[in-house]
């Protein structure tokens, strides 16, 4: 009787009009869960054997890694038997963290790695269910449970969940992942970056359970209109007409009401007057609860506005000029595997917080670790976020459009509430032409559609003519927010004393940001001659001078974000003496030591905050 009820619960959820979108789980990170984090086993598959036989089609019982079965155990019991792997015996690494540093071959590897632990679990009780949430894996997945497919994701920064709730069991459960890192001209990003690929379950694991009727999606801002506003979503099969409530009880308030027919809600009041806004000075959250039937959803939410008048960007009605910096997601340390822990974190972040004087971080090229993201609400950073349509994806692709929306809706609803977000930037250093125009178009509308309390904007690049510096992209006139990426004097043969006397012009009177400048410099390599070589310490502080002084002579620069506070991994850069695999336009090294143009642009950004 109970197997025919939940067979009928799931046909219902099925039909349920809630259940036509798969759930998202927002906020899931703040759920009681079970860590599938710790030591998995790994095994490389560089002919994707695992996936397919030599002819096509399934592969065959001896190459099936996420066959439910020990190896050994068959072996001792049927001579015969045959298999091409064993990953009960294969070699052990702990995640999340890229493959790159499971072993010193694996450092260029692109293609096809499987994993496999088991762990305990109850099957779920009557009236609840169970997903499986991974934090982000890079770049395709196919996730198995007990021999059984559970689903597959695409792309490599942003979280997903599957269903779990029928495939659990009492006692001992398997769980075989396969992340392939290969991407394809038709990927977002495409192959051809410039930064590390870091293939593998870059983020966490984990076993959520949840009522069968849950929060799936709550968004709880402030809105332009000094009221506070929440859309909740519900997901299951009695999720329609449903009482749930919205409460925050450090301000004494409470929104309630009953969803409409395909289980959402949205409801405001007035912003009580003893509420303190977020900013980077007093970056105050709040508790917020979410509540309906048994399920109740905890999450911690700064209230702020931002908004643009003509070139300013204001920040609760007042003007803020964004002294920033960009980064990449990597961590201090010679040997970065991209396992964002909140130490890490809170390491990098506060070496631009209290170290650079600044109140601004780029989280470049693609949407970092929530972990980034709330601790960039806990100390205050003002955030721009981006998805990684970078350089030259295929704009002509309807499938390279699919993914980049996908990729992007995943973005925003994870992180709608964190306050430190300000800017949601749909590309990098893209051609100009009518596809591609298109394409970041369709984007710019999915944002304003998902999340229309920030703003949106893309680093652009500009033309030149002698020196005067032309922004004359036409996507400029659909962007709240102007982005430039510069490299006079770096990637040109200027001198640096003549930087200043670069003009910047625009037909739009809207703020501008100059989202990269930047030029190599190997900490330690010293050279104090008048005319300094690239790649010194010396050159590349006196770059920052002479930048910094023509963006002061731009009147409507609202922000910078330098390329960028720490050196990072990329297979671009190859010189045998500089750079040896790594990006060297860091501030600070790979391992924290800080070089000769952080204090110069630290000092800028004193000056700018009237410290």
């Amino acid at each position: 009787m109970r197997r025919l009820s939940r067979a009928l619960a799931l046909l219902v959820l099925l039909l349920a009009p809630s259940a036509f979108a798969q759930a998202v789980l927002t906020g899931a990170d703040m759920r009681p869960a079970q860590s599938l984090d710790g030591a998995w086993h790994w095994s490389v598959d560089p002919y994707r054997d695992g996936k397919a036989g030599f002819h096509g089609g399934m592969p065959g019982e001896s190459s099936r890694r996420w066959s439910d079965i020990i190896q050994a155990d068959a072996l001792e019991q049927n001579p015969r038997a045959r298999y091409e792997f064993d990953m009960q015996r294969s070699p052990v690494t702990h995640l999340p963290g890229s493959w790159i540093g499971h072993a010193a071959e694996m450092r260029y590897y692109q293609g096809l790695v499987w994993y496999q632990r088991t762990f305990d679990a109850r099957k779920p009780a009557a009236g609840t269910r169970m997903f499986l949430r991974f934090g982000a894996a890079d770049y395709t997945t196919d996730v198995y449970l007990n021999g059984k497919s559970v689903g597959s994701h695409k792309g490599g920064f942003t979280p997903f969940v599957f269903d779990v709730t029928e495939l659990l069991r009492d006692g001992s459960n398997q769980i075989t992942i396969s992340v392939d890192s290969a991407r394809t001209d038709d990927d977002v990003p495409p192959p051809v970056t410039d930064w590390e690929t870091y293939g593998g379950i870059t983020r966490s694991v984990t076993l959520v359970t949840v009522p069968e009727t849950f929060v799936d999606d709550a968004w709880v801002r402030l809105g332009r209109d000094g009221r506070i506003h929440a859309d909740v979503r519900l997901y299951g099969h009695q999720a329609q007409n449903r009482d749930l409530a919205v409460r925050i009880p450090a301000l004494g308030l409470t929104l309630s009401g009953k969803t409409d027919s395909s289980g959402s809600w949205t409801s405001s009041a007035p912003a009580p007057g003893m509420l303190k806004r977020w900013s980077p000075e007093v970056p105050t959250l709040y508790d917020v609860r979410i509540e309906s039937g048994t399920d109740l959803l905890q999450d911690r939410i700064g209230f702020r506005t931002i908004e643009t008048r003509g070139t300013q960007i204001l920040l609760n009605g007042k003007p803020v000029f964004l002294r920033g910096i960009s980064m990449h997601e990597e961590e201090l340390g010679k040997d970065p595997v991209r396992a964002i822990t909140p130490a890490a974190a809170r390491a990098l972040l506060t070496e631009i917080k209290q170290g650079l004087n600044g109140n601004f971080v780029r989280l470049a090229h693609y949407p970092h670790s929530e972990v980034m993201t709330r601790m960039a609400d806990e100390l205050g950073l003002i955030v721009w976020s981006e998805v990684p349509v970078y350089w030259r994806v295929n704009w002509n692709n309807p499938a390279t459009l699919a993914s980049a929306r996908q990729q992007l809706r995943e973005n925003i609803v994870r992180d709608r509430n964190r306050a430190s977000i300000a800017l949601w930037s749909v590309a990098n250093e893209t051609p100009i032409g009518d596809a591609r125009n298109a394409f970041l178009r369709t984007l710019i509308a999915d944002v304003r559609a998902i999340d229309d309390s920030r703003l949106v904007t893309a680093a652009l690049l500009s033309k030149r003519e002698g020196k005067v510096m032309r922004i004359d992209d036409p996507l400029v006139a659909d962007l709240d927010v102007m982005a430039i990426n510069t490299y006079n004097g770096w990637y040109s043969q200027d001198p640096l004393a003549e930087l200043p006397s670069f003009e910047w012009r625009s037909p739009a009177n809207k703020p501008l940001i100059f989202s990269e400048f930047g030029a190599d410099a190997q900490a330690g390599y010293n050279d104090a001659a008048a005319d300094p070589h690239k790649f010194s310490e010396e050159f590349q502080a006196e770059y920052y001078r002479q930048t910094l002084a023509m963006a002061a002579k731009v009147p409507s620069l609202a922000g910078l974000s330098p390329w960028l506070l720490k050196d990072f991994r990329s297979p671009r850069r190859q010189h045998p003496v500089f750079q040896q695999g790594w990006n060297r336009k860091g501030l600070i090294s790979e391992t924290g030591a800080r070089k000769q143009a952080f204090f110069v642009l630290a000092e800028e950004y004193r000056k700018r905050a009237g410290h």
